[in-house]
């Protein structure tokens, strides 16, 4: 006994408790180390928001806030439909750290906080704020996604956004619900798709009654798919007397009493756990019309818009947060006698990445940009937006899937283990794809704005005009382009966006980006020099400057 016992004392037994060859916590590292980012938050004029997006990118990369997005994933949201009395109550009850998330986001701004400022490039600024504090979790950003965006919807009713827009507006979170005028900030969701129509909203079955009081109706009918319950006021599509209508849907009625929203179940969803997403019940649920009778769809269109912009921005979030996290891992890991970043196929594989999160960012920003100037009455820049937005939430939120997957397998059997946080980031992705709008909605939504809105076209060829003669694989591209277009059919809309979106990436790289980008990009993406997977960049690409550029010094 004794001489087992000081062998297992001794060094050969205690060796096997040391931890070598494993990458240090990534937090804290400062999530706005994007050159790629703060470039275009200057080109796009919102270079005076730096500073504070420097500021909220060491707050989104802290340990503690990456605990928040960690927790608040982990401790999913819990429905309570009655209260101990028996009362009905369809409260949603959430961790801490999901409203320490929220109070982040709406304190910064990246709720509808633009819509209350003229600036030029508040937009973009509140863009680029959700590209950095995204890095913590997506979950939450639905809600201020939905309240950001039904602020112009609301203004088609102005004297109900005389009432809620300044508190829409607010950077206050004032969680719980009471009724809206006497709280300091409110959150807006929005409940438009039913079970038997999806996205065909016209199909829609709830049913709008008008009361005696104008402008007042009340609903009766089953949503499929609402998120955010817990939400202050919702807008909501139903069938009027003259048709399909956007309403107001207060929580808690300006009596004080409980508006019926019978929540009868959360949705068990793939990812995006964090968030709750619900199934309400409405039966006399008291609502306001906002904008005319019949013109539901149309009013809320510049919903839409906000909501798709901020997809495509999730998106790139999650590919470069991702990105980091993979970049982080293959400096500190070695294998087979050199360092995972030194060995030529794992740089091949990073580099690839990194041009893909590069383009997505790019174009993120210059979508938030045409944002910006559309609602300042540029009606160029709003008609390059109606039709580059689909573009970038068709392309982007495709290669979402695929992108997280790839860094994922570069941490190899560490990424797919829950606590590196990949397998969220990995479930989190196809989400982005689906919402507001799945692929062939997009798809369609661009061959129909090419077929009926002239100017979107025009717009379009005029932004890959300011690239032409600066590389003969994007001028064929484009010249491709132009045929493609006279011959668009629906069963090709697929391949005819994904070609206006690879375009319009390499146009803007060509433009802004480094030569050793630009030129990587256009070989493997427009040039014919490419594989089907991440890592299959051409011998001539300069992987070294593309990985300077992009990784940023981490632990």
């Amino acid at each position: 006994m004794a001489s087992i016992l000081a062998y297992e004392d001794g060094p050969l037994g205690s060796a096997t408790h040391d931890v070598t060859n494993q990458p240090p916590p990534l937090a804290p590292y400062d999530a706005s180390a994007d050159t790629a980012l703060i470039e275009g938050l200057h080109r796009e004029g919102a270079g005076w928001a730096e500073e504070g997006l420097r500021r909220l990118g060491l707050r989104a990369g802290s340990a503690e806030a990456q605990e928040w997005g960690e927790l608040a994933n982990r401790h999913e949201p819990e429905l309570r439909t009655h209260d101990r009395y028996g009362n009905r109550v369809d409260e949603v009850e959430f961790h801490p750290s999901w409203h320490h998330l929220l109070r982040v986001a709406v304190t910064e701004g990246l709720a509808a906080w633009p819509w209350s400022e003229d600036r030029p490039g508040v937009h973009v600024a509140r863009t680029a704020g959700g590209l950095v504090w995204g890095h913590t979790e997506a979950g939450h950003g639905c809600p201020t996604s939905m309240t950001y965006a039904a602020v112009p919807a609301l203004r088609r009713q102005p004297e109900l956004a005389k009432v809620y827009e300044p508190l829409l507006t607010s950077r206050e979170y004032d969680p719980g619900l009471r009724v809206p005028t006497e709280k300091r900030g409110l959150l807006a969701g929005m409940g438009m798709t039913e079970k038997q129509g999806g996205s065909d909203v016209r199909t829609n079955t709830t049913t709008a009654t008008p009361t005696a009081e104008p402008g007042v109706y009340t609903l009766r009918g089953h949503k499929w798919f609402t998120s955010a319950p817990m939400c202050d006021v919702f807008l909501v599509l139903a069938q009027a007397p003259d048709g399909l209508s956007c309403f107001l849907v207060p929580r808690i009625l300006p009596d004080g009493t409980r508006n019926t929203f019978r929540i009868q179940r959360l949705k068990d969803k793939l990812g995006n756990r964090s968030n709750a997403s619900s199934e309400p019940e409405f039966d006399g649920t008291v609502a306001w019309l906002v904008g005319p009778e019949g013109q539901g769809v149309k009013t809320i269109i510049e919903m839409v818009n906000c909501t798709r912009l901020d997809c495509v921005m999730m998106s790139a979030t999650l590919m470069r947060q991702t990105l980091v996290q993979a970049g982080h891992h293959v400096r500190h890991r070695s294998a087979f006698g050199a360092r995972l970043l030194d060995q030529p196929l794992m740089r091949n594989v990073l580099a690839d990445l990194a041009l893909e999160s590069e383009a997505a960012t790019t174009l993120t920003l210059r979508l938030a940009g045409a944002a910006d100037r559309a609602v300042r009455g540029d009606a160029g820049e709003a008609a390059f937006r109606r039709i580059a937005t689909a573009v970038g939430k068709y392309w982007v939120t495709k290669r979402g899937p695929a992108f997280t997957a790839e860094a994922l397998e570069c941490l190899g059997g560490n990424g797919y283990v829950e606590e590196s946080g990949m397998p969220r980031h990995y479930r989190e992705a196809p989400l982005l794809s689906i919402w507001e709008g799945s692929g062939n909605v997009n798809a369609l939504d661009v061959l129909r704005a090419l077929r009926r809105e002239s100017a979107a076209a025009d717009a379009l060829f005029a932004e890959l005009a300011l690239a032409q003669g600066a590389d003969a694989r994007l001028d064929a591209a484009v010249n491709r382009l132009r045929g493609a277009l006279s011959k668009g059919s629906e069963a090709g809309a697929r391949r005819l966006v994904e070609q206006m979106a690879l375009t319009l990436q390499a146009s803007l790289l060509v433009r802004h980006a480094p030569s050793a980008v630009a030129d990587a990009f256009c070989a493997s993406r427009l040039g014919g020099d490419w594989g089907h997977a991440f890592g299959t960049l051409p011998d001539a690409a300069d992987l070294d400057a593309i990985l300077e550029r992009a990784l940023p010094q981490t632990n």
